[in-house]
């Protein structure tokens, strides 16, 4: 295990490398500066004799509180390595700063006195401008103690309604019906390309393909899909699925659709502003039956189980964008914005979770990013408030939404060039907001850059807040969008009809896959529904019924599976009946 340690902790590596050296066979002299005098006075009993088991004890609790608080880090590690190898080095970034910058679209964050000045100003018009609305908002509502309680008026009921009435009643779409019609349109299944192209020029035939995309995207199984399909053998099902079935080929295979999804017109109709594109994430617990190191225990999910976490991304046009398979027990802010960082096809400008993806670091690292952060969140007027310094108190007497605390300005300076070098980082993808905010959350004590992070998110955080109290239409928007989220996570389970709670895969990169096919049926369904209704629309010859079918589509919700096929179909003919297994009746029994 090769250490290595902040400078004033040579003392604690002086003992680590004197235990080594003398394989554990530890004698009074070894090295105790790095223990206090009260542990050094207990390591004597009272006849004067050394206390070998209890240095032991004492070597391994300060080596395990300095990994946790990353004073001693390890070298070849996932999680404790230092935090400069997760984001650009110190030497690369002197050299290459003004550059990376530059590749990065932070040039305008450079100087971090002009960017403070510039929030200071919007925070306090924002104040000013909240406030004074608030007597007139007959949303808000205060008590006599201060706080303030504020309500939305809920959507028309009918946004979550399916579109049930114009797609086929009396004929129901076989699912591999679906997948097949989707492939013609953009070609998906090519991205099943084999992990070895140079050894083999055999193309892999499409219903294999389509069987292995539905017996892992709908929790059959792959053994299970081909023992009880027609025309696909176990072998060869089996081959096409570690062979082509990467984690790669079918989030390729889901952005080919999302790209014809994206050049029709018809998915602009759900679009609150053409210049603006809401999306929105949140998480859906699935219990894992195997033996699984991702998976985490929760009683109030799992009972005496355990299971993991699907993280989804949607947009206001209903694209799945991106999803991924995270332990049951992380906190999901974490990976807002890795998805936020991962696709090409969907950008998105503003982004609502509920309040399990809400943190402060979040709101700064997604302002810097470029990104508008809008979360659900719950107690609200729990919240605090920040504001800078140096602004009068005297014109807060007439305030009703009040400030708890001053911005730490001085903090921010001091540390803005690691701010910047850490968003670098993830802005050039050079390393996922996940695995850096992973290795910050690992301190005991809460590290300076995160620190740092959290008080430039207090800032954004202050000025959504005073937005979201002021402004209706943006509660509204936050909840619509986060009830696509919702939606999408039944459509999830009325997919997944072998195992709609669970994950029959105990390796991670197994359960992306199985969600991904998941992800990628579900995605075909919806092209299907746009598919369709545009095909409805151009037959029609009348502007006024062509009219009526747009606002009953632009107010229903395209994530409608009511006319799918999703179990297959029943064969009742007479060789089907037939005893295949031996079972005699009654009568050739006796």
């Amino acid at each position: 295990m090769n250490l290595q340690a902040e400078q004033h902790e040579s003392p604690l590596i002086e003992a680590i490398d004197y235990f080594r050296d003398k394989d554990g066979h530890i004698t009074e002299q070894a090295p105790a500066l790095f223990l206090d005098e009260t542990e050094r006075k207990a390591l004597y009993r009272e006849d004067g004799t050394f206390r070998v088991s209890l240095y032991k004890v004492f070597l391994f609790q300060h080596v395990a509180a300095a990994i946790k608080s990353g004073k001693l880090n390890l070298i070849h590690s996932y999680k404790y390595r230092p935090l400069n190898e997760y984001i650009i080095s110190r030497q690369r970034w002197k050299k290459e700063k003004h550059r990376l910058l530059e590749r990065a679209g932070l040039l305008n964050f450079l100087d971090s006195k002009t960017v403070l000045q510039q929030l200071d100003h919007a925070l306090h018009e924002q104040y000013k401008a909240t406030n004074t609305r608030a007597r007139k908002n007959e949303y808000l509502s205060f008590k006599a103690d201060g706080s303030f309680r504020i309500k939305t008026p809920p959507l028309d009921s009918r946004e979550t309604d399916p579109l049930q009435a114009w797609f086929p009643k009396r004929h129901y779409i076989p699912l591999v019906e679906i997948l097949e019609t989707v492939h013609h349109h953009c070609d998906m299944l090519s991205a099943f390309e084999h992990w070895q192209q140079t050894h083999t020029s055999q193309t892999t035939s499409r219903p294999l393909l389509l069987a292995g995309i539905i017996g892992l995207g709908c929790g059959i199984g792959v053994r299970k899909m081909a023992r009880i399909s027609s025309h696909v053998s176990e072998n060869e099902l089996d081959h096409t699925v570690n062979w082509c079935f990467s984690l790669e080929n079918i989030r390729e295979s889901n952005d080919r659709v999302m790209m014809v999804m994206d050049k029709m017109q018809l998915p602009n109709i759900y679009r609150s502003r053409a210049d603006k594109l809401h999306t929105a994430s949140d998480g859906q617990k699935f219990e894992v039956r195997a033996e699984s190191l991702l998976a985490s225990r929760s009683f109030k999910y799992f009972g005496q189980g355990q299971g993991v976490s699907a993280y989804t991304f949607v947009d206001e046009r209903h694209f799945l964008w991106h999803s991924t398979i995270i332990s049951a027990s992380d906190r999901e802010s974490a990976y807002v914005i890795d998805g936020l960082m991962h696709n090409d096809v969907v950008k998105s400008d503003i982004h609502s979770t509920d309040t399990y993806g809400y943190s402060e670091a979040i709101f700064g690292i997604t302002h810097m990013l470029g990104f508008s952060f809008a979360p659900r969140l719950k107690g609200l007027q729990n919240k605090q408030l920040y504001i800078f310094k140096y602004h009068s108190k005297q014109e807060r007497k007439d305030w009703t939404i009040v400030p708890d605390h001053y911005v730490n300005e001085k903090l921010l300076h001091q540390n803005w060039d690691d701010f910047l070098r850490l968003v670098t980082t993830i802005k050039l993808k050079e390393n996922s907001a996940s695995d850096i905010f992973r290795r910050l959350n690992s301190y005991s004590k809460q590290h300076t850059l995160y620190q740092t992070i959290k008080a430039f998110g207090q800032i954004i955080k202050s000025l959504f807040i005073l937005r979201y109290l002021d402004e209706m239409e943006l509660r509204q928007a936050i909840e619509k969008q986060l009830n696509k989220v919702e939606l999408s996570n039944r459509f999830t389970r009325a997919v997944a009809i072998g195992s709609p709670r669970e994950f029959t895969q105990a390796e991670k990169e197994e359960q992306e896959v199985a969600e991904a096919c998941n992800r990628l049926i579900r995605n075909c369904i919806i092209c299907w529904n746009y598919l369709y209704l545009t095909h409805k629309l151009e037959r029609m010859t009348g502007e006024e019924e062509k009219e009526q079918l747009l606002h009953i589509i632009s107010s229903h919700s395209i994530m409608t599976w009511a006319h799918i096929n999703m179990l297959g179909e029943y064969d009742f003919s007479e060789e089907k009946r037939k005893d295949s297994v031996g079972i005699l009746s009654p009568k050739m029994a006796a």
